[in-house]
């Protein structure tokens, strides 16, 4: 569907020249939600209006459907651009303009007549469940709202992708869980694809397929979200996930003050429920203490954490480990 060929974009700046994107490349199956993760500064919005050209590559490629958009016409860039609904972290609404006139507005520009875009204003407010808004300024929204709103206008032209720029950064927790039930709605119904950039770990695994993860303009790291969670490989992407919030809160283990190994083990949904644990105590001379543990749930399923120390003589220690990782638990040695 999207696939983003060694993507380069450079800012001249005062010091010289500032590479905000630095060799990217992936690709977004149809129908899937490809998460963007990242710090401040690490090119995630720069990235995502790369993609339909609100900022011009330096170099590198991107094609939609197997067709390149970057030497594209004006006219023809246009015309693309209306297959890719975009929202961002501060919704950009026309105050001036109801509710129902916001989500007409493309509509309008795409010259569609009069009795084609009430009827689609009054399926998209039904839609985004505010119908009632319909007659109402910006002003008078919650956030929550607005950004439904955006949501709609965004995909008024049924776009078959969705560009989503922080679009939850500005919600509370409440509203965001609503935008991302949306989002979610809009994908199972009309089979859209969705780019989400964000820095919210806990937006990414709510609603996320696969992940990337970006730091200094390059993706250190991308996975399936669940293998994410399991087995993450980079410092940056431990960071995110110990930082989360979690269901079960995990404590702060410091192997120093434990002797023999300390180990972080993960489990996913299709060996959580085994006794790998207990029968490991069983097959190998070694004592095993449970320090703490937590679940992360995920989109579709989740990922439960263990931190335990094991006692025993080193090669024990060393065989009950590999047993550990041929049972499909990832093991980190803290």
């Amino acid at each position: 569907m999207i696939e983003v060929r060694n993507l380069v974009k450079e800012f001249k700046t005062e010091e010289g020249t500032f590479r905000a994107i630095d060799d990217i490349s992936f690709k977004v199956k149809r129908g899937e939600i490809f998460g963007v993760i990242g710090l401040s500064g690490a090119g995630k919005s720069t990235l995502v209006r790369c993609i339909n050209r609100l900022e011009e590559p330096t170099r590198g490629d991107i094609l939609v459907d197997g067709k390149s958009i970057i030497n594209l016409s004006e006219k023809e860039l246009r015309s693309a651009r209306k297959d890719m609904g975009m929202i961002f972290q501060h919704f950009n609404l026309f105050m001036q303009k109801t509710v129902a006139e916001n989500i007409a507005y493309p509509l309008e520009i795409s010259s569609k007549d009069k009795g084609e875009i009430e009827k689609r204003v009054e399926e998209l407010l039904n839609f985004i469940d505010l119908r009632e808004k319909k007659n109402s300024y910006p002003s008078e929204l919650s956030g929550g709202q607005k950004q439904r709103v955006a949501i709609a206008r965004a995909i008024a032209t049924n776009p078959s992708i969705l560009l989503s720029d922080e679009g939850t950064s500005a919600l509370d927790p409440a509203n965001t869980e609503s935008v991302l039930n949306l989002l979610k709605k809009i994908v199972k119904e009309f089979n859209m694809t969705i780019v989400m950039i964000t820095h919210q770990m806990e937006v990414a695994k709510e609603i996320c397929d696969r992940i990337a993860v970006m730091q200094n303009g390059k993706i250190i790291e991308e996975n399936e979200t669940k293998e994410l969670f399991r087995n993450p490989k980079s410092s940056v992407t431990r960071s995110f996930i110990k930082n989360l919030e979690d269901e079960v809160e995990e404590g702060y283990v410091n192997s120093d003050d434990y002797k023999g190994d300390v180990l972080r083990l993960s489990y996913a949904d299709d060996n959580y429920d085994k006794p790998i644990l207990s029968k490991c105590v069983k097959k190998f001379d070694i004592d095993v203490s449970i320090l703490s543990g937590n679940i992360n749930k995920l989109n579709i399923s989740s990922v439960g954490y263990l931190t335990v120390q094991i006692l025993g003589k080193e090669e024990e220690r060393v065989k009950a480990i590999e047993y550990l990782r041929e049972n499909n638990v990832s093991v980190e040695v803290l």
